[in-house]
């Protein structure tokens, strides 16, 4: 090695070491800036939930009503005339009252045939929100109507005509709701009757009834949806334990 040589080494050594490789003009490159492509990136942030406010205002395309208790019964016990009869029935109530410009469905289940399965409360009655017709927040979604957290109440839960309905302390006592469904708004097993023969028997079978105004069997929370079958199907028979042969409607639109 030259003289030359071995000062040029020495003082590219001095250099690296004051003020960096690429400065001193080496040969090695430094690593390239990460492009806009591979660099890496926040994860985008969570949208927010919506509310769902607790009353809505008027005037909108439809009416506000989505939800709201029979103002009376078809007056043949536990015969509907079936899921089809129930649902028009809820669709003639509330196009009297101008809420007809939705399509109703009658909350009730109905258990598994030799001809068909079972159908499920909550399976036909859309997906919410639901709001009565003071427009005041029922339940935001199905979830919610099979909580604690819903507002099936006697303050909220009231008719097409926004008039209360009877509870406990109120004669006649009206609060027995017709729902033939469990808790969590399913339908019996098979051949456990609780639908009144799938809503088209006045005589034999039972029905599974709620409570509305949230009172009666036992302490807490009670059941607007599955607290205590009937004593018959007979008119007479819902009329004795505390019902007319009301039902609950809901829009499923």
């Amino acid at each position: 090695m030259t003289h030359l040589t071995r000062t040029l080494s020495i003082a590219s050594l001095a250099c690296l070491l004051s003020v960096g490789l690429v400065a001193c003009g080496d040969t090695a490159e430094a690593p390239a800036p990460e492009s806009a492509a591979t660099a890496p990136t926040a994860p985008p942030e969570a949208e927010p939930e919506t509310a769902v406010p607790d009353m809505i205002e008027m005037g909108g395309a439809k009416s506000v009503t989505t939800f709201f208790i029979t103002s009376v019964g078809p007056g043949n016990g536990g015969d509907l005339g079936g899921l089809e009869g129930a649902d028009a029935h809820c669709q003639a109530l509330a196009q009297a009252e101008y809420a007809g410009d939705h399509t109703w469905r009658a909350y009730l289940s109905t258990s598994a045939t030799d001809t068909g399965p079972a159908v499920h409360a909550r399976d036909r009655i859309g997906t919410g929100p639901w709001y009565n017709a003071e427009a005041l927040l029922i339940a935001a979604s199905v979830d919610t109507l099979h909580s604690d957290d819903n507002n099936v109440n006697k303050e909220r839960a009231t008719t097409e005509r926004l008039d209360p309905v009877n509870g406990v302390g109120d004669d006649p006592n009206r609060h027995d709701i017709l729902t033939g469904s469990q808790a969590d708004g399913t339908a019996f097993p098979a051949g456990e009757d609780r639908s009144c023969g799938n809503w088209t028997s006045s005589d034999d079978g039972s029905a599974m009834l709620g409570h509305h105004d949230r009172i009666g069997r036992g302490d807490g929370v009670n059941s607007w949806n599955s607290e205590h079958p009937s004593r018959g199907c007979g008119q007479e028979d819902l009329v004795a334990t505390g019902g007319a042969g009301l039902f609950y409607c809901f829009a499923i639109d």
